[in-house]
């Protein structure tokens, strides 16, 4: 299986998350058109499990699980160049609702992944503490319920990423302790620049804590409006309005990616950002190459 990380660093992807075009009401295919134009060759979509009429008209940028996943890897190469990176099932695990619909919800998006051609997916807890239950007993959940996931993902060879976003994985101790769930190199991180830093943390510390564990990070800047409303008051947020680079969470995100290329890190880099339709995503692309450049990382495709 590739993690992603090996002794020697080739360099590193740049990805995008199609939450880049919610906001301006576009749909998948205007997503890999926009990845075509700016030479991008990695995607990360949500996952949609049923129908939803917005999707069905064309104004949601995600994936529906009923779409072919063979048929659509074989149309995002041959007309996009265009791969998956991974694929966003991340309902809130750790809740109540968590073991009656967000474990089936993974577990019905693990085979798809597997035809699709997409090495991994994303799965999260909830922001906030559960109601009616403690921690250690959320915990218990989720322990549960990820065992029978990795047992899935481990048959189909496909790598579960727990993402930095809510009330017990913006937690190093929590996030530690769900990172060892399983014995399985199919239970890894996606590292989340712009959660840990709104959750109050240092973004770089964190990531230092959990380097080895990385298969796929987010890279996502944090506005200063976004900074000053909710920084230690939120532990996770979809998308920050500002252009990645242009952001509090800039000089963060560099370091970042030098401590991802001194680790050996070769995996994919999404960039999470309100894309206004084009042009923020766009700025976005602009800082990610011109940094990596500037820190001399290969971008390799």
């Amino acid at each position: 299986m590739d993690n992603s990380i090996s002794t020697e660093n080739k360099g590193m992807k740049i990805g995008f998350h199609t939450d880049a075009f919610n906001t301006s009401f576009k749909n998948f295919e205007f997503a890999l058109q926009w990845a075509k134009e700016n030479n991008v060759h990695y995607i990360e979509p949500g996952v949609i499990d049923g129908v939803s009429w917005i999707h069905g008209l064309g104004y949601q940028p995600h994936i529906a699980l009923y779409e072919d996943p063979l048929l659509l890897k074989n149309k995002m190469k041959e007309e996009y160049d265009v791969q998956f990176s991974q694929i966003d099932a991340a309902f809130p695990l750790s809740g109540k609702d968590g073991p009656l619909y967000g474990i089936p919800y993974v577990l019905k998006s693990i085979p798809w992944a597997k035809h699709a051609g997409c090495p991994c997916i994303a799965v999260t807890d909830g922001l906030h503490k559960p109601e009616s239950m403690t921690d250690e007993e959320a915990m218990d959940m989720m322990k549960r319920g990820f065992e029978r996931i990795i047992e899935v993902a481990e048959a189909y060879e496909i790598q579960i990423n727990i993402e930095v976003h809510g009330y017990f994985t913006t937690n190093p101790d929590m996030l530690e302790k769900m990172l060892n769930f399983c014995d399985s190199e199919y239970l890894g991180l996606n590292m989340d620049t712009g959660n840990s830093y709104i959750a109050g943390r240092d973004p770089v510390e964190f990531l230092k804590e959990f380097i080895n564990k990385v298969n796929h990070v987010h890279i996502k800047d944090v506005s200063e409006e976004l900074d000053k409303m909710l920084r230690g008051k939120d532990t996770g947020i979809a998308l920050s309005h500002c252009a990645i680079g242009a952001g509090v969470n800039a000089d963060n995100i560099r370091r970042i990616l030098s401590l991802l290329h001194d680790s050996g890190y070769t995996g994919v880099l999404s960039m999470e950002c309100e894309g206004k339709g084009g042009p923020m995503i766009e700025r976005s692309l602009e800082w990610l190459r011109a940094t990596m450049d500037e820190l001399s990382i290969p971008e390799t495709t």
